[in-house]
C-alpha cells in the first residue's frame, strides 16, 4: 500500500482536487487497492468546510465527486503515516516542513516536480482559473503515477 497525501493552504481547492483526480486515475487503472489517498491543509482557516464550489464544479465536469470531503489540517503524525506528502507550491512545502518537523526521509515534494516542467500550481482561490489548476493537477498526478511505475513501486 502506497500512502499519499496532497497538501495545499486551505484544503478546499487544490489538494482535494489532486486527491480526487489521483484517486480517479488509479481506480480507472485497477490500482485503487494499491493506494491510500488523502489531502490536508497547512492552515486552520477552512477546517471543516466543504470543497470549494469551483473545484466541485470542475471535477463534476470530469465525472468525479468530492462528496463528504471536509477540509482538515496536516498534523505532525502524518509524516509517519504517509510515504509521499505532495504540496502544490513551494510555500506549502515550507509550511509542511514546519508542521512535520522537517523531512528526514525526503517524503515531501511539489506535485509538479514529477513532471517534465516542474513548477508551482497556482491557487484558484486567488486566480479564479479552475481550468488551469485542473490541467496542472492532472499533469502532476499522471507524472507522479508514471514515476511510481518507472521506479517499480506499482
Amino acid at each position: 500500500m502506497i500512502n499519499v497525501i496532497f497538501v495545499c493552504h486551505g484544503n478546499i481547492c487544490r489538494s482535494p482536487m489532486a486527491e480526487f483526480v489521483f484517486r480517479d486515475m488509479v481506480e480507472k487503472r485497477g490500482l485503487g487497492d494499491c493506494f491510500c489517498i488523502a489531502s490536508a491543509a497547512t492552515s486552520m482557516e477552512e477546517v471543516g468546510n466543504p470543497v470549494h464550489r469551483g473545484t466541485r464544479e470542475k471535477l463534476r465536469e470530469h465525472g468525479i465527486s468530492t462528496e463528504g470531503k471536509r477540509a482538515q489540517v496536516l498534523e505532525r503524525t502524518d509524516y509517519g503515516r504517509y510515504d509521499y506528502l505532495l504540496g502544490m507550491e513551494s510555500w506549502n512545502l515550507m509550511n509542511m516542513r514546519r508542521i512535520l518537523g522537517g523531512d528526514p526521509e525526503n517524503k515531501i515534494h511539489r506535485l509538479l516536480d514529477f513532471s517534465d516542467n516542474p513548477r508551482d500550481i497556482a491557487d484558484p482561490w486567488y486566480t479564479g482559473n479552475f481550468d488551469a489548476t485542473y490541467n496542472d493537477i492532472a499533469e502532476g498526478c499522471q507524472a507522479f503515477l508514471r514515476w511510481l511505475k518507472d521506479n517499480g513501486q506499482i
